[in-house]
């Protein structure tokens, strides 16, 4: 049923800031945005990683009623080197929520909340490499 991460979205009260954010982040501009297909400001995506996953950035003003008061969920996206990319976070603004942690042989993780209140996580994860040289033929 769950076929693998398609589409991540985060909510931004300051959306222009947000994509500013994110570009600088990812180093990529974003492939698309709602208002250059005519349907006004309040979404902007980006496509990143090996898979060329979809980050959404949405204006808050879009969110669904009550969000702000449910659970939440992690996200975590592969890093090489988590340390680094913990740094790089915090360098940029963001808040620590959870530090570097080991949660066994080969998985690492550490989330942030970024400037807009969205919870990012990192992860050095041993299967998604794994996954990733079966997909390009490397042992």
């Amino acid at each position: 049923m769950l076929r693998g991460m398609s589409t991540l979205n985060l909510w931004a009260a300051d959306l222009p800031a947000a994509e500013r954010w994110y570009a600088e982040l990812l180093g990529v501009p974003p492939y698309f945005r709602s208002e250059d297909v005519g349907r006004g400001p309040g979404y902007v995506e980006f496509r990143i990683g090996d898979y060329q996953h979809e980050l959404g950035i949405i204006d808050r003003r879009f969110a669904p009623a009550g969000l702000a008061e449910r659970g939440g969920t992690v996200c975590y996206w592969h890093v090489d080197d988590p340390a680094a990319a913990l740094a790089r976070l915090l360098a940029m603004g963001a808040q620590p929520l959870e530090p570097i942690t080991e949660r066994g042989p080969g998985f690492v993780t550490a989330s942030v909340v970024d400037p807009f209140g969205n919870v990012l996580g990192i992860m050095y994860n041993r299967h998604y490499l794994a996954v990733l040289g079966e997909r390009l033929g490397q042992p």
